[in-house]
């Protein structure tokens, strides 16, 4: 074989191996930027939370139940509908409501309907509960999701998972642990109520690692815009009429106490500005995290995303704490220290994804 003939096949895998590298470097990017706005829509909503009518209800005018869990259920409902309707003026002034319409009825849109009311409904409602009952303690559980979505990925799409893989997985989750740490320093109370609280943050890690996983797989083959499109708008129609009336009833409360609820949420000046802005935020928050995982894989792509255990706090910190001026948000120096070990994590991940993604090239190319 000639010299010439030998050296094609190793520019094209010089070529293929920096195209792959690009590729997943990009991918990256999206998926931290969507931990930084999954923090920014944190702080939003919790401060819409903590704000006009709801400062009402949290202190009493509505029953026990409610304000545990219908309430929950509400806000996250509030955030996702005014995101949906963000998304679909997106959508709409890219002219891609046609492909919105179209999508929608495809296979790989009932994927996204599907991880939509998974991660949706379901883990974030589980989420704020998390919140309520158990405080910051169910950060680092929520952010199992990291590996849940890695595994997952692995079983059903065949994603890789070397060894470094779940090393940087593990190093990232227990930066997670760090940060929610927090919570011991302040005397966590292992009541009742808070290790429910714990048990909805491990149910809201389920319900996003198999949104992760399966909403990657969606956005490899629709436009993540759309993608994001189609979740938001299922899942604040989910939340509005089914999961909220279906809570109040539960609670005894009745329908007609929900929908009340409901109107009045949306009409109460004094905390929907902030449940808009939240809104605005949830949208790259998803949407990049869908493209980042469809990108790198579900494994690097979550604990990429997973970084929302140190943006969150440091969101509401800056938001909450310094511009509104309350009490309890900052951000002792585990958050700091743990930001460092996830980024160190990260690193780990990403090295070793590009390890796999170089492995699997030079096989391909042998194997011509």
């Amino acid at each position: 074989m000639s010299e010439r003939a030998m050296s094609a096949p190793a520019g094209a895998l010089e070529a293929k191996n920096a195209q792959t590298k690009a590729f997943k470097k990009k991918g990256i990017m999206f998926a931290v930027a969507s931990g930084m706005f999954y923090g920014l829509y944190t702080a939003f909503m919790t401060q819409g939370m903590d704000a006009g009518i709801w400062l009402n209800w949290y202190g009493g005018a509505v029953s026990v139940f409610a304000t545990i869990y219908t309430l929950s259920a509400l806000g996250a409902a509030v955030n996702d509908v005014c995101s949906a309707i963000w998304a679909l003026i997106i959508a709409a002034l890219k002219g891609k409501l046609g492909d919105f319409g179209r999508s929608i009825r495809t296979k790989p849109g009932a994927v996204m309907i599907l991880a939509a009311v998974i991660g949706g409904p379901f883990a974030s409602t589980c989420y704020v509960l998390g919140l309520q009952m158990g405080g910051s303690i169910i950060v680092p559980i929520a952010a199992l999701n990291a590996a849940i979505g890695a595994i997952l990925g692995k079983v059903l799409f065949k994603q890789k998972l070397t060894g470094k893989m779940i090393l940087g997985i593990v190093i990232c989750f227990a930066a997670a642990v760090l940060i929610g740490s927090t919570a011991f320093a302040d005397g966590f109370d292992f009541s009742g109520g808070a290790v429910l609280g714990m048990f909805a943050g491990l149910f809201a890690a389920i319900g996003w690692g198999v949104e992760g996983a399966v909403a990657g797989y969606g956005t490899s083959m629709i436009d993540y815009e759309i993608g994001i499109t189609i979740r938001q708008c299922t899942s604040g129609v989910t939340n509005v009429i089914i999961l909220v009336p279906l809570l109040s009833l539960i609670g005894g409360d009745g329908v007609g106490s929900a929908f009340s609820l409901i109107g009045q949420a949306f009409t109460d000046g004094g905390s929907i500005i902030f449940f808009i802005i939240s809104g605005l935020c949830a949208v790259p928050a998803f949407s990049f995290w869908y493209k980042g995982n469809s990108m790198c894989g579900a494994a690097l792509g979550m604990a990429c995303n997973g970084m929302y255990a140190f943006w969150g706090p440091l969101a509401c910190f800056l938001i909450i704490g310094l511009f509104f001026g309350k009490d309890g948000y900052a951000i002792p120096w585990q958050g700091w220290v743990g930001a460092v070990i996830m980024i160190i994590g990260i690193f780990v991940l990403g090295f070793a994804q590009n390890a796999a993604a170089k492995a699997d090239a030079e096989k391909e190319l042998a194997g011509k």
